[in-house]
C-alpha cells in the first residue's frame, strides 16, 4: 500500500506542479483578498474540481465521455472564450485598485465561477488527469487503488492550500503592489498563450 500512496504523491504533484490558469487564479485570491479565509471558496473549489477529476479518471467514468467528440468541442469553445476574456480583465485591472475592492470585484460566487471554470474547462488538464492518473490506476485493486486515489487527492488540497498562503504572503509583503501588478501581467499571458494554444488544438480536432 506504501508503493500506491508513494506513487499517487509522485505522479500528482509532478501534474500539479507546472504553472497554469488553475494555479496562477489560486495564487491571486490568496494575494488580493483582504483575509485568507476570503480566498477559500477559490482553493475549496479548485480542489473539489481536482478532486471530482481523479474519481472519474480511476473510475473510468471520464474516458467514457470524452470519447463523444461534441463534448471536447464544447469543452474547448468555452475554454477559450472564458480564458480570453479572464486574460482581457486581469491585463487591464490594477492591483492597487484591485486589492481595495477584491472583496467587492471578486465575490464568492464569481470565485466559485471562475475556479470551476479554469478547472473544468481545460481540455488538456482533463486529459493528462484522465490519461496519467486514470492509466496509472489500472495497476491498483481493492485498497491499494484507494491509497493512490487518495494521495492524489491529498496532494490537490495541500497544493491549494499552499498556494493561497503563499499568495497571501506575497500580498502581504507587497506594499507596493508590483509584485502584484506582474503576477497580474504574467497571469494574462498565461491565459492567453493557453487559449492560443486550445485554439489550435480544437483546429485540428475539426479538421
Amino acid at each position: 500500500m506504501f508503493g500506491a500512496i508513494f506513487h499517487g504523491f509522485i505522479l500528482a504533484l509532478g501534474l500539479i506542479l507546472p504553472l497554469g490558469v488553475q494555479n496562477v487564479f489560486v495564487f491571486n485570491q490568496g494575494a488580493l483578498q483582504p483575509r485568507f479565509i476570503k480566498a477559500m471558496p477559490a482553493i475549496i473549489t479548485a480542489a473539489l474540481c481536482d478532486t471530482l477529476l481523479v474519481s472519474l479518471a480511476i473510475l473510468g467514468v471520464s474516458v467514457v465521455v470524452l470519447q463523444y467528440e461534441w463534448i471536447s468541442i464544447l469543452l474547448y469553445s468555452v475554454g477559450i472564450c472564458f480564458l480570453i476574456y479572464m486574460g482581457f480583465i486581469t491585463w487591464k485591472s490594477k492591483p492597487a485598485e484591485k486589492k481595495q475592492s477584491a472583496a467587492e470585484s471578486i465575490t464568492t460566487r464569481k470565485q466559485i465561477i471562475f475556479a470551476l471554470t479554469v478547472s473544468l474547462l481545460n481540455p488538456h488538464a482533463v486529459l493528462d488527469t484522465v490519461g496519467v492518473i486514470g492509466t496509472s490506476s489500472i495497476k491498483y485493486i481493492g485498497a491499494d487503488k484507494i491509497a493512490f486515489a487518495a494521495s492524489c487527492i491529498i496532494v490537490s488540497w495541500l497544493w491549494f492550500a499552499g498556494l493561497g498562503i503563499a499568495g497571501r504572503a506575497a500580498g502581504r509583503r507587497d506594499q507596493s503592489g508590483r509584485l502584484l501588478a506582474v503576477v497580474n501581467t504574467i497571469s494574462a499571458l498565461i491565459m492567453w498563450g493557453t487559449a492560443l494554444f486550445l485554439g489550435y488544438s480544437l483546429f485540428q480536432l475539426l479538421i
